[in-house]
């Protein structure tokens, strides 16, 4: 069956508690007007698709857009941008979700162990700590809270900037959600990023869910 589209891997991951962006799957230029008129707010949008996993690398994410003509023109020009070997697409318009912080999170399959958890930091940090801690799976409240424990970076995790300080226990649950969303039958692996700290609660603002064989 391969990856899941983004839209997909999200629906799923909220269905087992994970907080996600607010999202609304468009096919044509007006409904994502539509979209983002509901949304309300700058909002992306992308190019969505199972075969689309990488859609930053291929330019298919907007960013950023205001007004009814900016979703539109992106909208039409991103449709037109989709090749056949994507198969079936669709547009994807999501809110912005603003925090300072920017964590990743996923479930990994090891050869030697089998699935673990996954938690580190995302964005700019990444590139310069590459701090991520991992938790063979199954995992407990417990040993989610030690995952968080041990990205070591504390501070990161107070108040920031005029923001909250995280929510360590919702933390905790969408590592838990992860966890828990690999259980279910052909999951191989699970991929956030990034999982956003708003308001001092993690929202995943991308995601993708690949099944097992794929």
């Amino acid at each position: 069956m391969g990856a899941l589209s983004e839209f997909e891997s999200k629906q799923l991951l909220a269905s087992h508690g994970v907080m996600v962006s607010r999202d609304k799957l468009a096919h044509s230029a007006d409904e994502a007007v539509a979209a983002a008129t509901d949304i309300g707010g700058p909002v992306a949008v992308k190019l969505c698709g199972r075969s689309l996993a990488h859609k930053s690398e291929r330019g298919l994410v907007r960013l950023g857009l205001d007004n009814p003509d900016g979703v539109r023109f992106a909208a039409e020009e991103l449709l037109a941008t989709a090749t056949e070997d994507d198969g079936e697409v669709a547009l994807l318009v999501s809110e912005m979700v603003a925090g300072h912080r920017e964590l990743i999170a996923g479930v990994v399959l090891t050869e030697q162990f089998g699935a673990a958890l996954m938690l580190g930091l995302g964005g700019v940090l990444a590139e310069a700590v590459g701090e991520v801690v991992f938790r063979l799976l199954p995992v407990s409240e417990p040993d989610c809270q030690d995952m968080i424990d041990e990205l070591g970076m504390a501070a990161l995790l107070g108040p920031l900037r005029g923001e909250p300080a995280v929510d360590r226990d919702a933390l905790a649950e969408t590592l838990l959600g992860l966890a828990d969303a690999a259980d279910r039958e052909g999951i191989g692996a699970i991929d956030v990023n990034p999982l956003v700290i708003k308001d001092g609660l993690p929202v995943a603002v991308d995601a993708l869910v690949v099944m097992s064989g794929s």
